[in-house]
């Protein structure tokens, strides 16, 4: 069972991350592009967790669950949030930043020591494994990313229901349809508090469970927050009867 989860988890990612994926190449939005590396990212650490479930833990898997799962996506998924709402030149600098700290968490994480084997098919933490470096990454990236997203996602809101845009006062980009932005971000949002409430389920559940089944609902729920914020605004068309 947790296999299959695992598998229905990185399978559900790499669908929607295609799909955002093709999203960016007819459309060249940047925030497309970023929820497509953080989808991709997601499917990266939840076939890691489908690999450990079906051949067991070791050293190379843990470190790609680690790296993909805790430490990259949450951040590239945050950088998604910060176009949409602070714009492409927030954006841009956001991305720079956040490109050298990915490589350089990369670096971290698939080469720093460890304190004990990853042997076994119960998944291991990373306090128990690593030393500080790299929980720093995961802790810091993954914090602040999601605070990112959920206050993002609140501050669009409160926008909305004070009558302005959902956007930063600075950008430039005019936002056609306010009220799908701020209902795709409160999605993402909640995704997001989802894929988080894997330690509170695993006291449920088992690690496992929890990481597989927060997988699979986190990334449903973030693909269909990404449909709602970036869908075009519908076209109205008149009535025969009001041209006449």
């Amino acid at each position: 069972m947790n296999a299959a989860l695992a598998a229905a988890a990185t399978l559900v990612a790499l669908a929607f991350a295609l799909s955002t994926l093709d999203r960016w190449l007819r459309r060249r939005r940047p925030h497309d592009l970023a929820w497509s590396v953080s989808l991709l990212l997601f499917a990266l650490g939840a076939g890691a967790l489908w690999w450990a479930q079906a051949r067991g833990w070791s050293l190379a898997s843990f470190r790609v669950f680690y790296l993909a799962g805790a430490v990259l996506n949450v951040p590239w998924l945050a950088l998604g949030t910060v176009y949409l709402l602070a714009g492409s030149r927030v954006g841009q600098r956001t991305q720079s930043v956040l490109v050298w700290l990915s490589v350089a968490a990369t670096g971290v994480v698939l080469t720093a020591p460890t304190r004990t084997a990853v042997t076994g098919p119960d998944l291991p933490t990373g306090k128990l494994v690593f030393g500080v470096a790299p929980r720093v990454f995961a802790t810091v990236g993954s914090g602040v990313a999601a605070v990112v997203i959920i206050v993002g996602a609140l501050w669009s809101v409160v926008r909305l229901l004070r009558g302005r845009q959902p956007v930063l006062a600075s950008s430039p980009r005019a936002v056609t349809a306010p009220r799908r932005l701020a209902g795709g971000n409160l999605l993402i949002a909640v995704g997001t508090l989802v894929l988080s409430a894997s330690g509170t389920l695993a006291g449920r559940f088992g690690k496992e469970d929890a990481f597989s089944i927060t997988l699979l609902i986190g990334v449903a729920v973030l693909f269909a927050g990404f449909l709602v914020a970036s869908a075009p605004p519908q076209r109205t068309t008149s009535s025969p009867s009001s041209q006449q």
